[in-house]
């Protein structure tokens, strides 16, 4: 093995030595950056492979031309040119040592460099619960947006400097991937697109009896028996021999005349309507504001009157006369009204957000919720992020953030939890939700000792190219991510009540690397820096 091949091996190690601790890259972006560079060094590695076959055909290709010079003029006149001894001696030491010498030459394996390497990358590399939460990603992507498919298969979204194309083969995976999960709405759309795009004339590994055979069952599962014996018609057309199909044909025939028996004494309209169904479209989920939520993340239905958009204002905030602020004041944006939602600008450093990152990045975990009913903490798939908790005492930088939030909130953070870093993954998200405890949840942060969440505030550490919104689905707010602000609310009522208008969600990253960072600041320690009122809405 070469010396440069060694060294790519050692690089790999050294690159990626906490990688195989983490899997699920898909939840996030930040580590997926890592793979590619991954990828770059296998490629190098494949063309020092590739050099090594390329010199020993050469090698083997000049012992060709050699011998075919020697053999031509051997056989003009072989009893002339063995009757010269040195000829003869040549012939002997050519057949008995050097043609063994060309066939260790021909066996030897050149790929032992390239393979090692591969072996050695192989555990980093994501697995099959990265591939099917990528391809979920772009399914969650292609509803929240109101996507087509064949906007994302030209790779036509909004913010994109490089366009990356879907292959008849990456529809085709889609599609399954949707099959698979029961999806037979999105399972129709991409096993539609990967058939248009082999229609145009796409050379593909994948023919059209396959897509056919799965677009024919979902059009089915989804009531449309007309259009599901026409398609499966057309897949007899290219493969008449297709066991599954003409099964399925006698069946949607026999369904079709055992209606059509059935419905003699109905109307027609009525008969149309049985045999052929609504679509169901997207199933119908456990999420209730799922299509205000949706709307709300394309920057739709935003509830902001002009009355009430004239009482928000810009200001310069000193912190209560803080001697920190008072000769540079933080700038501060009110965002929303009711709940008051605060933007502060500029209140946080690119500097330091590269080292909150660069501490955050080794620690990365997928993001968890905490179980209402057990306690426990646990991956559910309306969160795809990573999260990893700093705390003030391990580096200046934490420690003097945590400070400023002290200064421009004026509530104590010394019995506020760690500062939560999260990045977010392919189409990554967190579904509507409440930062603080319910009360049909009184024991989510017993173990604190600190009281509820009484505030919240979340600095973004990144521009998104697109999505990733901060949304309010009970009241119609949308908040954009804007690299080096921050935004603040509180979740309770200075009674201590919750504010249920404080429901928020992350919206799926559409283009882009969302980083935020945020700080759940608790009750205890509060009581005189935020007094109780008699009223419990207030």
């Amino acid at each position: 093995m070469s010396s440069k091949m060694i060294w790519h091996i050692l690089i790999v190690g050294i690159m990626f030595p906490w990688s195989l601790a983490h899997p699920g890259f898909f939840t996030s972006i930040g580590q997926m950056t890592d793979l590619i560079r991954t990828e770059k060094d296998l490629v190098i590695s494949l063309k020092d492979y590739i050099k090594a076959e390329e010199d020993k055909l050469q090698q083997i290709k000049k012992w060709a031309e050699k011998l075919d010079r020697l053999t031509s003029t051997a056989t003009e006149d072989p009893e002339g040119f063995v009757g010269h001894p040195v000829n003869a001696f040549k012939l002997m030491k050519r057949l008995n040592t050097e043609w063994s010498e060309l066939e260790n030459l021909v066996l030897k394996d050149m790929s032992d460099g390239f393979i090692s390497n591969l072996t050695i990358q192989r555990q980093y590399f994501p697995n099959d619960e990265d591939q099917v939460g990528a391809a979920k990603a772009l399914l969650r992507l292609q509803d929240t947006y109101n996507l087509d498919t064949d906007t994302i298969s030209k790779g036509n979204l909004p913010g994109v400097e490089l366009k990356s194309f879907l292959t008849v083969e990456d529809c085709f995976e889609l599609g399954k991937v949707a099959y698979t999960e029961a999806d037979y709405y999105h399972t129709e759309l991409w096993m539609e697109q990967a058939l248009r795009q082999l229609d145009e004339g796409e050379v593909s590994t994948i023919d059209k009896v396959s897509v056919l055979d799965y677009l024919s069952y979902a059009v089915y599962q989804q009531g449309d028996l007309d259009k599901a014996l026409l398609l499966t018609k057309k897949l007899l057309e290219l493969d008449p021999e297709h066991q599954r199909a003409n099964g399925n044909l006698k069946y949607f025939e026999y369904i079709m005349a055992k209606e059509k028996d059935d419905n003699k004494s109905t109307s027609d309209d009525q008969s149309d309507q049985k045999t052929t169904l609504k679509k169901k479209g997207v199933a119908v989920d456990y999420l209730p504001e799922r299509q205000k939520y949706e709307m709300l993340c394309r920057g739709e239905g935003i509830k902001m009157t002009p009355r009430r958009q004239k009482k928000l204002f810009c200001r310069y905030h000193d912190g209560n006369r803080n001697p920190k602020f008072i000769l540079s004041p933080a700038k501060q944006e009110d965002e929303w009204d009711k709940p008051r939602i605060i933007r502060f600008h500029d209140i946080i450093s690119d500097e330091e957000i590269e080292i909150v990152k660069d501490l955050a990045k080794p620690r990365l975990r997928r993001a968890t919720i905490s179980n209402p009913i057990t306690g426990d903490l646990e991956t559910v798939h309306y969160r795809i992020s990573k999260s990893a908790w700093l705390s003030g005492y391990e580096n200046p930088v934490v420690s003097r953030i945590n400070e400023r939030i002290q200064d421009l909130t004026g509530l104590d953070v010394s019995t506020a939890e760690e500062l939560q870093v999260a990045n977010y993954g392919v189409g990554g998200q967190y579904e509507p939700h409440f930062d603080f405890a319910r009360k049909d949840e009184p024991d989510a942060f017993r173990e604190l000792g600190t009281g509820n969440r009484i505030a919240t505030w979340l600095f973004y550490m990144s521009d998104v190219s697109a999505g990733g919104a901060t949304v309010f689905p009970e009241v119609g707010a949308s908040v954009w991510p804007k690299k080096g602000t921050a935004v603040f609310w509180y979740n309770l009522f200075a009674s201590g009540e919750g504010d249920y208008s404080t429901r928020h969600a992350a919206c799926p990253v559409l283009v882009g690397n969302k980083w935020v960072s945020n700080k759940w600041l608790h009750e205890r320690g509060q009581e005189f820096r935020r007094p109780c009122t008699l009223s419990e809405l207030e």
